[in-house]
């Protein structure tokens, strides 16, 4: 069976990222596997070695540079890539749109694994709006999976302490959390191996989409100021109990009295 993971190359989150113009990014910048892909790459492995028959395809799509990004995913265990190249980072509708195109022009996917989120633009969407373009059933924030002949059993977050049981027949699209897998480091062995696998890359033009009737543009980035300052507490135990109780109540208004 064909098991698809949807990955993207997003700077390092460890980096200092700088605002350049109005709304793009210094990207000199390392990039990186989203970390939540990890775990989707984890699970795609994982599937893998539970069947002994799944080939996983990483796919992509971005700058000719998220290469990179599908070597790593091919380290971890992706037996190749596909990647749609791009010019400018596309919205979640665009890069839905593109995956899904991508994925039914190189085979039937059994199962789509996608990270719950990407940590520079966190929309939330992707893995949706991909299942829906599909018209195939997805959930996201997995933190448990299992598969067995054709159907997706996953348990996702809810609330704090509550958790979602879902069960799914495939194709489907699952969202993986990071309670999901441990994902595996990389052997040396393996990211060599990794420079030998193939890639395909396909211009967002080739793809022929239909163009949506809408569309979400970024039109400023500012970078977040930091306006707390510290403040040091001193005193008896209970001297400083009861001004941080004071602090709760009339600075930060998080404790009212009724």
């Amino acid at each position: 069976m064909r098991v698809y993971v949807c990955v993207k190359h997003v700077p390092d989150s460890a980096a200092t990222i700088k605002v350049v113009g109005k709304n793009q990014i210094d990207e000199t910048v390392t990039f990186l596997l989203n970390p939540y892909d990890e775990h989707a790459v984890e699970a795609a492995v994982q599937l893998k070695e539970q069947t002994g028959d799944a080939e996983i395809i990483a796919v992509s799509v971005g700058k000719v540079n998220a290469a990179n990004t599908i070597k790593s995913a091919m380290a971890m265990g992706a037996d190749r890539g596909i990647l749609v190249v791009v010019d400018e980072q596309p919205d979640s509708l665009v890069t839905a749109r593109a995956l899904r195109a991508a994925i039914e022009r190189d085979g039937k996917p059994e199962i789509i694994f996608t990270g719950k989120e990407s940590i520079d633009s966190e929309g939330f969407q992707t893995t949706h709006r991909l299942a829906a373009a599909m018209q195939i059933p997805a959930t996201s924030g997995v933190e448990a999976f299992t598969w067995e002949s054709g159907k997706v059993r996953v348990e996702c977050d809810v609330d704090a302490g509550t958790r979602a049981v879902i069960e799914m027949t495939t194709p489907c699209v699952v969202g993986c959390g990071k309670g999901v897998n441990n994902p595996r480091y990389p052997t040396l062995p393996a990211i060599m191996k990794a420079r030998k696998k193939e890639i395909e890359k396909i211009e967002l033009a080739a793809l022929n989409l239909d163009q949506p009737a809408g569309r979400i543009e970024i039109l400023e980035l500012k970078p977040a100021v930091e306006a707390r300052e510290s403040k040091e507490v001193i005193g008896t135990p209970q001297e400083i109990a009861a001004e941080i109780v004071r602090i709760l109540k009339e600075e930060a208004k998080v404790i009212v009295e009724r």
